[in-house]
């Protein structure tokens, strides 16, 4: 309403609230239709704390008895050492906890929760404070039983040669870090689809 540099009387003030809201106030209008807030005027981006929830899924890993992984999907940006080492790290963790343990703990500000199902463990990284442990040990349920629908009673070897598929399931369900699926014949819909096209 002012040109930039000075500063806004109480009367400027006032005009600027009535022309922008009329009579009723900012109070009456739509969030929707309010002004941006400043810093979004001005052309500067929005913090990443501004644009990530609270509590995001970091990593999902499915490894063997044996300590070898089978599937890693990250959600986060890591060099490659680092990442061997959080990958050696928290295997090794898992496979020494004994079945009366509980099946999350935390290590380097992340929450780990996992999940053993016949020779394979389903290892999920989380971060944040807020965030459900049980309902990621939903998650993985809801990702072995969507993986065992699509490749009928799945084992080991259906991940190690089917490779792109198992990333295309969990890309159903999981984006940038958020769950967004976890209906089974809707994450697998886009997979049937896509097994059509390439077989024809």
């Amino acid at each position: 309403c002012v040109a930039a540099g000075r500063t806004r009387t109480p009367r400027e003030d006032e005009w600027c609230l009535r022309t922008c809201y009329g009579k009723r106030g900012p109070e009456s209008v739509a969030p929707s239709r309010r002004v941006r807030p400043t810093s979004q005027l001005r052309g500067r981006p929005p913090s990443p704390s501004q644009l990530l929830p609270s509590a995001m899924l970091r990593f999902v890993l499915m490894v063997n008895k044996q300590g070898q992984t089978r599937l890693a999907q990250y959600y986060e940006h890591m060099v490659m050492d680092e990442r061997c080492a959080l990958e050696a790290e928290v295997i090794r963790k898992c496979l020494a906890r004994t079945e009366t343990q509980c099946s999350f703990f935390e290590y380097r500000g992340y929450k780990v929760v996992y999940r053993r199902y016949a020779s394979l463990f389903f290892i999920v990284g989380v971060e944040g404070e807020d965030e459900n442990e049980l309902a990621i040990l939903e998650f993985i349920h809801a990702l072995v039983e969507t993986l065992d629908r699509y490749f009928e009673n799945v084992c080991e070897l259906d991940i190690m040669f089917n490779l792109e598929k198992a990333h295309f399931i969990l890309d159903e369900m999981v984006m940038n870090g958020c769950i967004i699926e976890t209906n089974k014949n809707n994450i697998l819909a886009p997979v049937h689809l896509l097994d059509k096209a390439t077989s024809s």
